[in-house]
C-alpha cells in the first residue's frame, strides 16, 4: 500500500510540474512573439498614451488589442497582473520530482561505479553543488560580460559544455543530463526571480511615487528575458532526453547532450527572427542537420561476431543471468527500487524475456544502458551471452 500512495504522489507531483512548465513556457513563448510582433501605432491618441507598439488579434471569437507602453502608461491601474507564479511553482515541483526520484534513490539513478564510484551523499551533494555553481557561474557571466551579448553567448555555452562535460564524468548519463537541464532551468528561475519581477517591482513603485523610473531595470529584465527565451528549448531537452538511454549511454554523451541543445537553439533562432517577418533557413536547417548527424553518429553499430561466440544460449542460461541482474527492478515487486518495473517490463519467465527479446538486446547489448548504472555488476561475458541468445531466438548466426 505504501509504494502504491508513492506512486499516486508522483504522478500527482509530475502533472503538476508538467502543468506549471506548460503554463511559464507558453507564457514566455506568447510574450516573445507579442513583443517582436508590435507595430508602430498610427493613431495620434494612441501615440499620445505614450504607446511604443500594439498588435491587433482575434481569438476565441474575440478581438484583443495589446499595447506596449515605451516606459509606462502615465497613470498606473490598481491592478496589474504580474508574471512569475508560473515559473516559482515550475521550479519549485521540479526540484520536488528531482529529490523524490533522483535524491532519495541516489544509488540506483546517479552512481555508475564504472564512472566514479562515490557515495550517495557525496552525489546528493555533488549535484545540488552543480545547480549552484552553475548559477553563481552564470551571474558572474551576467555582470562582467552583459554588455556585450556575443561575449555572453559565447561564456554561456562554454559554461554548458564545461557543465555537461564534467556531469557525464561524475554521474550516469541518465542523471547527468537532468542535472544539466536543471542546472539551466535554475538559472531561468534565477533570473525570474532576482531580477525581473525585482526591477518590475521597482519601476511600479516608482511611478506611483511619482518618481523619474531608472531604466536600468528594464534593460536587465529584458536581458535575462532573452536568455530564459533561448534556454528554454535545451532544458526541455535535458528533462526528456533521461527515457531516451540512446541519448545518454553514449560514450561521448557529454557531447550529444551539447550538440542537441545547439540544435535546438538554432531552431529557436529561426521562430524568434519569424516573429520580426526575418526569414532565415539557415537556423533551422542547421538545426535539423546537426541533429541528423547525431542520430547517424550514434546508431548502434552491428557487433561482429566472433566464432567462439556463434554456439546457442539456452532459456535456462539466459533465465539465470536475468535473475542475477535485471529483476531486483523488472519484476512485479522489485527488491532494488520502490514502485513498478521501469516501463512495466517484467521478466520474471522465460516468456516475458521472448516478449521483450529485441528491448533487451538494444539495452543490455547495444547501448550498455542497463543494468542501470550497471548497479547489478553485470560482466561483459553476460552481455555477450545476452547477444548469443538474442541471435538464437532470432534464427541469426
Amino acid at each position: 500500500m505504501e509504494s502504491y500512495l508513492m506512486d499516486w504522489a508522483l504522478m500527482l507531483l509530475r502533472w503538476v510540474h508538467v502543468i506549471t512548465v506548460i503554463a511559464w513556457i507558453g507564457a514566455s513563448f506568447y510574450f516573445v512573439w507579442l513583443d517582436n510582433s508590435l507595430e508602430k501605432p498610427e493613431a495620434p491618441d494612441v501615440l499620445q498614451k505614450g504607446v511604443d507598439g500594439e498588435l491587433w488579434a482575434v481569438h476565441g471569437g474575440g478581438f484583443y488589442n495589446p499595447q506596449k507602453y515605451l516606459v509606462a502608461p502615465k497613470t498606473l491601474p490598481p491592478n496589474l497582473h504580474w508574471f512569475y507564479w508560473e515559473s516559482y511553482s515550475t521550479w519549485l515541483s521540479g526540484f520536488a520530482l528531482f529529490i523524490a526520484l533522483y535524491l532519495m534513490n541516489a544509488r540506483t539513478y546517479m552512481i555508475d561505479p564504472q564512472i566514479w564510484d562515490i557515495s550517495e551523499t557525496t552525489a546528493i551533494l555533488l549535484s545540488l553543488g552543480f545547480l549552484a555553481g552553475g548559477l553563481a557561474v552564470y551571474e558572474a557571466i551576467c555582470r562582467f560580460l552583459g554588455k556585450w551579448p556575443w561575449l555572453v553567448a559565447g561564456a554561456l555555452t562554454l559554461l554548458i559544455t564545461v557543465a555537461s562535460y564534467l556531469a557525464t564524468h561524475v554521474f550516469q548519463g541518465r542523471a547527468a543530463f537532468l542535472i544539466v537541464g536543471a542546472m539551466l532551468a535554475t538559472m531561468m528561475t534565477a533570473n525570474v526571480f532576482l531580477w525581473i519581477i525585482p526591477g518590475q517591482r521597482k519601476v511600479t513603485a516608482a511611478m506611483r511615487a511619482g518618481e523619474k523610473v531608472n531604466p536600468i531595470y528594464g534593460q536587465r529584465g529584458k536581458q535575462r528575458s532573452v536568455h530564459n527565451t533561448y534556454l528554454t528549448l535545451p532544458v526541455l531537452f535535458a528533462m526528456l532526453s533521461n527515457h531516451y538511454s540512446m541519448m545518454y549511454s553514449h560514450s561521448m554523451n557529454w557531447l550529444v547532450l551539447v550538440l542537441m541543445m545547439l540544435g535546438s537553439v538554432l531552431i529557436r533562432q529561426f521562430f524568434l527572427l519569424k516573429h520580426k517577418k526575418k526569414i532565415n533557413w539557415y537556423f533551422p536547417l542547421s538545426g535539423v542537420a546537426i541533429m541528423v548527424a547525431v542520430c547517424i553518429w550514434i546508431a548502434p553499430k552491428s557487433q561482429a561476431v566472433q566464432a567462439q561466440d556463434t554456439a546457442d544460449v539456452s532459456d535456462a542460461q539466459m533465465m539465470e543471468i536475468v535473475q542475477a541482474r535485471c529483476t531486483g527492478c523488472h519484476a512485479t515487486q522489485p527488491t532494488l527500487m520502490g514502485g513498478p518495473a521501469p516501463k512495466g517490463v517484467v521478466l520474471e519467465n522465460v516468456e516475458h524475456l521472448k516478449q521483450h527479446d529485441n528491448s533487451i538486446f538494444i539495452q543490455v547489448v547495444q547501448l550498455k544502458a542497463m543494468p542501470l548504472g550497471n548497479i547489478t555488476h553485470m560482466t561483459d561475458e553476460e552481455r555477450t551471452l545476452v547477444s548469443r541468445w538474442y541471435r538464437t531466438q532470432n534464427g541469426q548466426p
